[in-house]
């Protein structure tokens, strides 16, 4: 080789030399592993740490291997596969205990059937975690004996993880922060909130104990990338709300807006917990993606109740609470809605004929408030069409070119956008009123 030439970034590590690599650190994930197993043993609680450290260390692990191109390499290929499989069982684990933990500080409001029936079902999914974990490793455990690595299986005391559980409080004496506008940021967490509700439903996946619709439900209705949405958009629901409204003088005002929060917190956790569970059957099952490997990890990860628990669990329950709090944020819009008065044009050149009238009666029941077109002293439901088109030939009988309609704000400048674009008389649909797409009886 030429004196000049520059050396490869990337160095080849022969296997006997690898290994003692390994070795060296390998060390953390081990004594992690055997903490969780000693606390399953007994019959302990699994904490939060405990999880998290479960988490932290293989992930860790998996980077170094990745490092060392250890997913490329025949002898090391499956140990990696198991510990990066570890990792994302873990992580749905950490989401579902730290949302148990956290639910007596949602300030829901659920039935004592309901709550049961979640608490029930929450530790059946976190046994089958558990469960699922220790299949994983014992996979794992064995692969690197296999290839020379010695697991390692001392245990010191339990009390090397405190419990991170806190149900004692500190008082709640924070000032109240004072937001501009808090008004219109509440308006915008709930329209957001219900926009994220009409998506997910509109996904029409329901609760199924036949394995064949399942599996034809995951990936095609419910996938990772699926997932990943719902979970940014209840994110930044939160966000918002925690920047805007939290310790603000409207949390005192409205009451219902505290409940809010918790249905926003939980849901979200859910969305994680099938964040990683969809991540997870996309990377690790052989439903997907072939070879051995998978096939192994098919064996010992029950690939039927995996798909149950992203599906009847998190999926389900993530709605169910969604579905809730959608209440709650239209008793908030009801609370804190403004009613204004806008000047609009009349539509051009027919009026108010079938196709404007039909979209200004859609755009009203979409927020489910109230709105009026004023023709002088005479008013007219602009949620009926029948009436829009009597209010039409009085319009067209006056000669007017502009009318007056009132109600509720947020359906009053959807009606802007909709006038600013002639009532879509050239039948297209602005994208700030995409809805009105999906709207079943939307003229044609």
């Amino acid at each position: 080789m030429d004196a000049d030439e520059p050396k490869s970034l990337s160095q080849i590590v022969q296997e006997e030399e690898f290994l003692p690599l390994a070795q060296e650190v390998c060390g953390s994930f081990f004594y992690a592993f055997n903490h969780f197993l000693l606390r399953l043993e007994k019959k302990q609680t699994i904490t939060r740490k405990d999880y998290s450290s479960l988490v932290q260390n293989s992930h860790d692990f998996e980077s170094f291997l990745d490092e060392h191109g250890a997913r490329e390499n025949k002898t090391w290929y499956a140990f990696t596969e198991f510990i990066a499989s570890i990792r994302n069982l873990s992580l749905s684990a950490f989401y579902l205990k730290h949302l148990l933990d956290r639910y007596p500080f949602y300030n829901l409001s659920e039935s004592v059937e309901f709550e049961s029936s979640f608490f029930s079902d929450a530790k059946d999914a976190l046994q089958f975690l558990n469960q699922s974990i220790v299949k994983l490793f014992e996979e794992a455990a064995r692969v690197g004996k296999e290839n020379g690595l010695l697991i390692l299986s001392d245990n010191d005391s339990l009390d090397i993880f405190p419990e991170l559980e806190a149900f004692r409080r500190l008082p709640k004496n924070i000032e109240e922060d004072q937001v501009k506008d808090e008004a219109e940021r509440v308006l915008d967490i709930c329209q957001k909130y219900q926009k994220l509700a009409a998506m997910m439903s509109q996904a029409k996946i329901e609760r199924t104990q036949d394995w064949d619709t399942l599996k034809s439900l995951v990936p095609a209705k419910i996938d990772e990338k699926r997932a990943r949405l719902y979970q940014n958009m209840v994110h930044s629901v939160q966000s918002d709300y925690d920047t805007y409204v939290k310790n603000t003088g409207l949390e005192q005002k409205y009451p219902r807006l505290n409940n809010l929060r918790g249905y926003i917190s939980l849901p979200l956790h859910l969305l994680e917990l099938v964040l990683w569970l969809t991540h997870f059957y996309e990377r690790h099952e052989d439903e997907i993606r072939t070879g051995e490997c998978k096939r192994k990890i098919a064996k010992l990860v029950d690939k039927n109740e995996l798909l149950s628990k992203i599906v009847n669990f998190g999926f389900y329950y993530a709605l169910q609470f969604i579905r809730c709090g959608e209440k709650i944020s239209e008793e908030c819009l009801k609370s804190l809605v403004k009613t204004v008065r806008y000047e609009l044009p009349v539509p051009d050149p027919l009026g108010f004929h079938a196709r404007p009238s039909t979209y200004i009666s859609l755009i009203v029941r979409q927020h489910e408030g109230e709105a009026f077109l004023w023709v002088d002293d005479e008013k007219f439901s602009a949620k009926s069409v029948m009436s829009l088109l009597q209010a039409g030939g009085a319009v067209a009988d006056k000669g007017y070119q502009t009318v007056v309609f009132e109600g509720d704000r947020r359906i009053l400048d959807d009606l802007k956008i909709l006038a600013k674009h002639n009532y879509c008389e050239d039948k297209k649909i602005p994208r700030e009123l995409s809805y009105l797409r999906n709207q079943g009886n939307s003229p044609s």
